[in-house]
């Protein structure tokens, strides 16, 4: 029979399994712009970057996140037809890096859209995340995350992933 598995180990396997959930969660938020949600991921002086701006705190990053969901909706609107857009963002490639109660985390990130008259998705972005977190009492969340658009930004000529 073997020995119990190292807790250590185990622990960072299970810090990983909820880092990685709650990098979803913030997309679930994004794509149905649940801004209470999407800000409640960033601890109370978070900080979130991205090609067009800069929000810190949970007032800042809520009012960022009704900003872009009006954005979203302005363009679905003007296209119009007789059924719903859909705007869904998915995350990937996730290599998370554990120090206690801290950790850094990068991931690929892209997003399909159909907000044209005949509905046709297509990929509307991409790009990767660069993740600060912080173990909380109400679970992992972002002391910083820096967004990259690699469509409409410039990444790094460098690996971004250590």
């Amino acid at each position: 029979m073997a020995g119990l598995p190292d807790q250590t180990a185990l622990q960072k396997v299970i810090d990983r399994l909820e880092i990685a959930e709650m990098q979803n969660r913030y997309m679930y938020a994004l794509d149905w712009n649940d801004a209470d949600v999407y800000a409640g991921l960033f601890v109370a002086d978070g900080e979130m970057e991205w090609p067009e701006g800069r929000a810190r705190g949970h007032s800042e990053i809520h009012d960022a996140c009704v900003r872009i969901g009006a954005y979203f909706g302005r363009i679905a609107a003007a296209a119009a037809p007789t059924k719903a857009s859909h705007l869904r963002h998915f995350v990937t490639n996730q290599v998370i890096d554990i120090q206690g109660d801290t950790a850094r985390a990068r991931a690929y990130w892209f997003d399909l859209d159909n907000d044209n008259k005949p509905r046709w998705p297509y990929v509307a972005g991409y790009g990767y995340y660069e993740d600060d977190l912080v173990r909380t009492a109400e679970g992992w969340r972002f002391t910083r995350r820096l967004i990259v658009n690699e469509m409409t930004g410039v990444s790094r000529p460098e690996n971004p992933c250590w």
